[in-house]
């Protein structure tokens, strides 16, 4: 039995929008207590800087981005805006909540992830941010199972699977709706099963910040305004990720909004929507058995035009993880709170069955201050 910690979680994720930071005590393993959680939105020199840097990587030769003297100015700042940007979110969260922290997991700002390079890359320096915070830190939680022939990805299913302990029932589906969306089957015998199935929001974001300017589609007001084109659907569902089985995992710009370019806001906005839930329902037949009910978490949850296509695509019970008591906008900080516990025991973070690794493997790298 391994001791209780106290673990500070941090989280940026692909939709660009800031730095979730959640505290929780626990063991590394099915002791989970949720302390207080914040998020601080990135200013907007950073989410330019970030969005600029997401096109102009993609062009970037693997063998370019996995040397830092080699890393273009652009790369160089945004590593520094990233993790400045962090300890700007822990240093006010911290002077507002009292209490020990034994730890800091931090996941840093995906830039690129290209497993079938095995090579992934999350800016943001852990070594810095141990010294500015004084407290131990763990990064770099994707590595080692990309080492060991892994994809990476997903790092959820083993949280998601400790969370699910208490719940029971039927075979179900935990769905993370960030910028791309994430997959965890459960089935009654505690079968697990994880992978990346689909865009979520980040094409949505991307779409609406192009024809309106706003960051998202609040609420899915916009895509509820349109009527979903069908070809472009078929269209975009001809991707061949979607028939390949898992292990499999996706980065932000995977997919393209360009067969839905000539439509309207409103059709665009719910073309694309329409095809997250398209994306999700096709990942369910990879599932051994289909899941009797779907618990969403992620900020595409908090949108109703997706949550309702999402149940009319895949035709199953559909649910906010919020109705489990879960903190559905904390719980990817929680997350990586709980990986750098099991990073720190040696516990394994990922297995076969979740991103493909040969073995359950842990991983993190721990720097201190």
């Amino acid at each position: 039995m391994t001791a209780k910690l106290t673990a500070l979680g941090l989280m940026s994720g692909t939709s660009l929008d800031g730095v979730d930071i959640a505290v929780l005590h626990s063991d590394g393993a099915r002791h989970i207590q949720p302390g207080p959680d914040g998020f601080y939105p990135y200013d907007t020199a950073t989410k330019q800087a970030l969005r600029n840097l997401l096109d102009s990587a993609a062009d970037l030769p693997t063998a370019v981005l996995a040397d830092m003297a080699l890393w273009p100015d652009a790369l160089i700042a945004a590593d520094n805006l990233v993790t400045e940007a962090h300890y700007a979110a822990v240093d006010d969260f911290l002077s507002r909540h009292d209490g020990p922290v034994d730890l800091i997991g931090f996941h840093g700002q995906t830039i690129i992830h290209r497993p079938e390079e095995g090579f992934t890359l999350q800016i943001g320096d852990g070594q810095a941010l141990a010294q500015l915070t004084g407290r131990p830190v763990v990064a770099r939680f994707r590595h080692a199972d990309m080492a060991a022939g892994g994809q990476g990805a997903p790092l959820a299913p083993l949280f998601h699977a400790a969370l699910l302990n208490d719940v029971g029932g039927d075979a179900c589906a935990v769905v993370n709706l960030g910028g791309v969306a994430n997959l965890t089957y459960i089935g009654q015998q505690d079968e697990i099963l994880a992978f990346d199935c689909g865009p979520a929001n980040a094409l949505i974001d991307d779409w609406v910040m192009h024809k309106t300017g706003q960051a998202y589609d609040a609420d899915g007001a916009l895509a509820a305004r349109g009527t979903v084109d069908e070809e472009v659907v078929t269209e975009l569902m001809a991707h061949p990720y979607f028939a390949a089985p898992p292990p499999k995992s996706l980065d932000r710009l995977s997919f393209s909004a360009a067969p839905a370019a000539d439509l309207s806001a409103e059709d665009g906005a719910a073309t694309l929507t329409a095809f997250t839930a398209a994306g999700l329902a096709a990942a369910m037949s990879h599932c051994p058995q289909p899941p009797k009910r779907l618990i969403l978490c992620g900020g595409g949850r908090h949108n109703a035009t997706m949550r309702a296509m999402i149940a009319a695509r895949c035709g199953v019970e559909v649910m906010d993880c919020d109705a489990l008591g879960w903190r559905g906008d904390a719980l990817e900080a929680q997350l990586f709170a709980w990986l750098a516990i099991r990073s720190l025991y040696g516990l394994p973070l990922s297995r076969p069955e979740t991103t493909g690794v040969r073995a359950p493997i842990s991983g993190g790298e721990l720097f201190r201050p």
